[in-house]
C-alpha cells in the first residue's frame, strides 16, 4: 500500500511539475512576445462629433536589446491615431531610450499626452514576486537614476506631446480642442492633487473643449475619485500589467500593485464615485521588468479606443 500511495504522490509531482515547467516556458518564451491590440469603441463625443481614435501605451520598460518589441510599437503608428495617450514606465534600462525613440518615431507628428511612472526616473531592481499579494511595493532603498530629462525631452520636444505631470493642458486633436490633466506616479507618492483644480482653471474657455482626459500612470483609488471630481470625461491609467501573471480566462488579476479593485485592473471599465460613471481604461501595458521577464494569460498589449458621438 505504502508503495502505491508513493508512485501515486510521485506521479502527481511530476505532473504539477510538468505543467509549472510549460507555463513557465510559455509564459517566458512565447506569451511575453504575443503583443496585442485591444480595440474598443466608446460612444462619449458630443452629438455630430467625428469619430477621435486614441492609441494608450504604457509599461514599456524598454531595454535597448528588445527589437522585436521596438519593432512592433514602430508599427502601431499603421494604426492611424489621432491621439495618442502615454501613462508612463517608458524605460526598463539605462540605455532604454534609444528602443523607445525608435518605437515611437513613426507616431511623431500625431499629438499626444503623457505622464511618469517611476521606471521614468529610477531603473529597475530584482524584487521578490510574492510580496506583491502583501500588498503594493514599496519604494527602492537603492536607486539608479535615469536620464529623464532626455525622456521628456523627446517626448515633449521631438513628439510634440503634452508633459501632464501634476499639471494640465489643451491640445489641438483632429481640427478640435481636448483639455487634459494628470499627475506624476502616485504609486510613489508624487501626485499633487491639489494644484489640478487652479491647472485647470488657468485653462482659456473650458467651455469650447470636446472632452476632458484624466490621465495617471498608477490607478490609486484616491486618484481616481479625484479626478471624476474634476470632470474627466475618460481615465487612462497603466502601472499593473494588468496582473502580469493571470488565470486563463479569470476576469480578475491576482495582484494589481495598487489598491485599485483587482477586476479593474485591467481594460476597459467605469470608475463610480460620487453618482458619476467615468470610462475607465486601464492598460496591462507592453513590457515587464528586466527581472520578471514572463507573461502569463496576459499578453501585452497597447489599446486603440475610438470614441464616437453619442447618439
Amino acid at each position: 500500500m505504502a508503495s502505491r500511495t508513493t508512485r501515486a504522490a510521485l506521479t502527481t509531482l511530476g505532473v504539477v511539475g510538468a505543467v509549472g515547467a510549460g507555463a513557465a516556458a510559455w509564459g517566458i518564451g512565447v506569451e511575453r512576445f504575443l503583443f496585442t491590440v485591444r480595440r474598443h469603441t466608446l460612444p462619449l463625443l458630443p452629438a455630430g462629433s467625428t469619430p477621435v481614435r486614441v492609441l494608450h501605451v504604457s509599461d514599456a520598460h524598454m531595454a535597448p536589446w528588445q527589437h522585436r518589441k521596438q519593432e512592433w510599437m514602430a508599427g502601431l503608428a499603421a494604426l492611424e491615431p489621432d491621439l495618442v495617450v502615454n501613462t508612463g514606465d517608458n524605460l526598463g534600462h539605462a540605455a532604454g531610450l534609444a528602443g523607445i525613440q525608435h518605437a515611437f518615431d513613426p507616431l511623431r507628428g500625431v499629438p499626444g499626452v503623457f505622464v511618469h511612472g517611476s521606471n521614468d526616473l529610477s531603473a529597475p531592481s530584482p524584487r521578490n514576486p510574492l510580496r506583491y499579494f502583501t500588498g503594493p511595493s514599496r519604494s527602492k532603498p537603492r536607486e539608479v537614476p535615469l536620464d529623464t530629462a532626455a525622456l521628456d525631452a523627446y517626448l515633449r520636444d521631438g513628439l510634440g506631446w503634452l508633459d501632464l505631470n501634476n499639471a494640465a493642458g489643451s491640445i489641438d486633436v483632429a481640427g478640435a480642442r481636448i483639455d487634459a490633466f494628470g499627475v506624476s506616479d502616485a504609486h510613489r507618492g508624487w501626485e499633487r492633487l491639489d494644484g489640478l483644480p487652479a491647472a485647470l482653471q488657468a485653462l482659456p474657455n473650458r467651455s469650447e473643449a470636446l472632452l476632458t482626459l484624466g490621465v495617471t500612470h498608477a490607478p490609486y483609488r484616491h486618484v481616481l475619485d479625484a479626478y471624476s471630481e474634476l470632470g474627466a470625461d475618460i481615465m487612462f491609467a497603466g502601472h499593473t500589467h494588468g496582473g502580469q501573471v493571470r488565470i486563463p480566462g479569470s476576469p480578475a488579476a491576482l495582484v494589481a500593485n495598487c489598491d485599485i479593485p483587482l477586476d479593474q485592473a485591467r481594460g476597459l471599465s467605469a470608475w463610480t464615485h460620487d453618482g458619476r460613471n467615468v470610462p475607465l481604461n486601464v492598460s496591462a501595458g507592453i513590457g515587464h521588468s528586466i527581472f520578471a521577464p514572463v507573461r502569463f494569460g496576459c499578453r501585452p498589449e497597447v489599446s486603440l479606443i475610438t470614441l464616437t458621438a453619442r447618439s
